[in-house]
């Protein structure tokens, strides 16, 4: 039997160094892919239409993976989908000339993030299985920590790559990550019992499915509220960076587009660092960080917004100081962001039960990431057409996040309340007996 250990154990370790090199092949894959179809086509629209069609395997394969997750061993499907990105990306190599760029660009970044959308889950619900209830968040804030160096350095390393080398290497470096990261993660061991399925797999998977959903909505009604809040997050900043950085960037502020390309990779370093920092001051500051600050947090996100579209509309002709004013705001838009997705994470999990993990943080993740391709799709359509006035959907998001954090104090304060976690810890032992 393999024991609960600390953030330190050799197999939380295992997979915490396996996240690392997957998480950067996938990064600079998903840096540089949407970006040679922005160069190549010149298309806000597109770019934020390929971005949102992206997203739909993602949503579709996100609760399938936590259903998954509960039904099989971790470790299996971590190396499984590892192998199987690297094989993605050599087929992708091998059609580059043969076929049509931007359907054939299309179709490999659906299936990239498709398998990403049964990755995550996975990942996240491991972390319960392998350290005790009292070092959660510090694990959930490691595993957010690998997350955004991996998007720190693969950014700033595809950027480079692609503006010398082009689209090649990063192929390369990609496949070898995936493998490499797939070996590594086949000498993990991870505590799993075998569970009985009712009928079929597709009538078990349906059942999971509806236990979660049933958990949610009806057991624990404060998830489907807490996906609320930070499906608005996704839909109006997180989309709002993701197509309107790279187009400001490379379209509206004069660069060339080898400098553009560059100076987008930078940009989306200095990004990630703030995700770093995040999840470090979560780690640091786990013990400390209540849910009843979670509405500042989200007022200083809109904070951050609201910077940079004054920097849009009052530096007009002085393109290096937006570039630093914008980089700089949203960097610390993601340091925020991040404290805040660590907290909803680390209460979903002591909300929910350990049999129920995989599966009910998938269902939520999935309904969080619904507004995702809606924003980014949204947000392509008015970056096409807004012309100059490029600053007016960071105020509009700005202005509506405001509302939403005071809007939503009643609900933070009402998961804070340690009725609420101690009530937890008596329906999941009735939940165990009577399964």
């Amino acid at each position: 039997m393999i024991t609960k250990k600390t953030i330190y154990s050799k197999n939380f370790l295992l997979v915490a160094v396996g996240q690392i090199i997957s998480l950067f092949g996938n990064q600079i894959l998903r840096y540089a892919l949407p970006l040679y179809l922005l160069n190549e086509t010149g298309s806000a629209a597109l770019f934020g239409t390929i971005l949102a069609i992206s997203f739909v395997p993602m949503l579709v394969l996100f609760p399938i993976g936590g259903i998954i997750a509960d039904r099989v061993n971790k470790r299996n499907i971590m190396v499984f989908l590892d192998f199987s990105t690297a094989i993605l990306i050599f087929l992708f190599y091998l059609l580059a000339n043969k076929m049509e760029i931007v359907p054939l660009m299309g179709m490999t970044i659906v299936i990239l993030y498709g398998i990403q959308g049964t990755y995550q889950p996975t990942v996240q619900a491991s972390v319960p299985e392998l350290v005790d209830t009292e070092y959660i968040m510090q694990g959930n804030a490691i595993v957010d920590l690998i997350s955004s160096l991996a998007s720190m350095a693969g950014p700033v390393i595809g950027g480079i790559l692609y503006s010398v080398f082009g689209l090649t290497p990063i192929l390369y470096v990609s496949m070898a990550c995936f493998f490499l990261a797939a070996v590594m993660e086949l000498f993990i061991h991870m505590p799993f019992v075998q569970k009985q399925g009712e009928g079929n797999i597709l009538i078990t998977g349906l059942n999971d499915l509806k236990e979660s959903i049933a958990f949610i909505f009806k057991e624990k009604p404060i998830l489907w509220k807490m996906s609320l809040v930070f499906a608005s997050v996704n839909l109006f900043l997180t989309s709002l960076i993701l197509v309107g950085v790279p187009v400001i960037i490379t379209q509206h502020l004069g660069f060339d587009v080898s400098a553009g390309n560059r100076l987008y990779g930078y940009a989306q370093g200095i990004m990630a660092s703030g995700s770093i920092i995040g999840g470090l001051l979560a780690g640091v500051f786990s013990k400390k960080l209540t849910l009843k600050v979670s509405p500042l947090i989200l007022s200083g996100c809109a904070l951050t917004i609201l910077v940079s579209g004054a920097a849009l509309q009052l530096l007009v002709g002085r393109s290096i100081k937006i570039f630093f004013i914008l980089a700089i705001s949203c960097g610390l838009l993601l340091v925020l962001s991040t404290l805040f997705t660590i907290q909803m994470m680390t209460y979903l999990q002591m909300l929910t039960p350990k049999a129920l993990t995989g599966k009910v943080i998938s269902c939520v993740l999935c309904l969080c990431m619904c507004s995702s391709p809606v924003g980014q799709f949204i947000y392509g359509i008015i970056f096409e057409h807004i012309g100059s006035s490029i600053y007016l959907p960071f105020y509009g998001a700005a202005l509506i996040m405001f509302c939403i954090s005071f809007f939503t104090r009643k609900v933070f304060y009402e998961i804070a309340q340690p009725r609420e976690l101690k009530r937890n810890d008596r329906e999941e032992k009735k939940y165990l007996r009577s399964n």
